[in-house]
């Protein structure tokens, strides 16, 4: 038997869970598994790896994406670049098991965006300060393209929303919502943008992807602006990982 996982916590419902489960039975993978294993510290995944010999890939969520990292043996690049893993491969030696961390976030969202992007697309507003904005920050540095963040409160390393002046907006035509605002039930939000300022040369990225269409992408869909939510770039990590764990 081969076996995966996904350890965070609170584990109420999974993506990945459904998404590998049915992935194993369309390609009649019978001797394949994909469990969940609610955590709520870190240190349990040396725990859960050493107590199951067949459990061979394993995905992180909230709250360990960071903490994981100290408990691996190494680090891919994005790993490394983001300062967090989504992604942990296991690979077993007689007296020990080896844990690599990736980031399949950075793949993901990177794959997703870039055939939206046009000539006019060199700089990125990244909504938000979380562990997902890391991802989104490296794939477009990746990518060629400038960011700065976006936050309620300014600094010199963030701006502030209520700092966003027509000329900034202007300047910076790629939109990136890294924060929860707008997922369902709360679909009557959105991120606190000078909206009016949007044109048709404006992308919108939204990591949200429940609802389909979020009020963000709705007000960018309203001036002419290209929009895309965060489905793609979930089903490009899930297979990033998949790769991994089979490389």
């Amino acid at each position: 038997m081969k076996k995966f996982g996904l350890i965070g916590f609170p584990l109420s419902h999974s993506f990945s869970k459904k998404y590998f489960t049915e992935k194993f039975k369309t390609l009649g993978l019978s001797d394949h598994q994909y469990d969940l294993y609610p955590i709520e510290t870190a240190d349990k995944l040396l725990e859960i790896v050493n107590n199951d010999q067949e459990l061979i890939g394993i995905n992180v969520t909230i709250p360990h994406k960071i903490e994981v990292m100290q408990f691996l043996n190494r680090l891919d690049d994005s790993a490394k670049g983001v300062g967090a893993v989504n992604v942990i491969k296991i690979e077993r030696n007689v007296d020990q098991a080896v844990l690599t961390g990736y980031n399949s976030d950075v793949y993901g969202f990177r794959e997703s965006l870039r055939p939206l992007l046009k000539s006019n697309h060199k700089k990125a507003l990244i909504l938000g300060t979380g562990g997902a904005s890391k991802a989104v920050e490296f794939a477009l540095k990746e990518l060629g393209i400038d960011c700065r963040f976006v936050s309620r409160i300014g600094s010199d390393q963030k701006l502030a929303y209520s700092a966003l002046t027509k000329e900034i907006m202007a300047q910076y035509t790629v939109i990136v919502n890294c924060s929860p605002v707008g997922t369902y039930p709360n679909v009557d939000a959105c991120p606190e943008l000078p909206y009016e300022y949007l044109t048709a040369d404006h992308l919108l990225f939204d990591l949200v992807y429940n609802p389909e269409v979020t009020l963000f992408l709705q007000k960018g869909l309203d001036t002419g602006a290209s929009i895309k939510n965060g489905l793609e770039m979930l089903h490009l990590q899930a297979e990033k990982a998949w790769s991994i764990w089979n490389e």
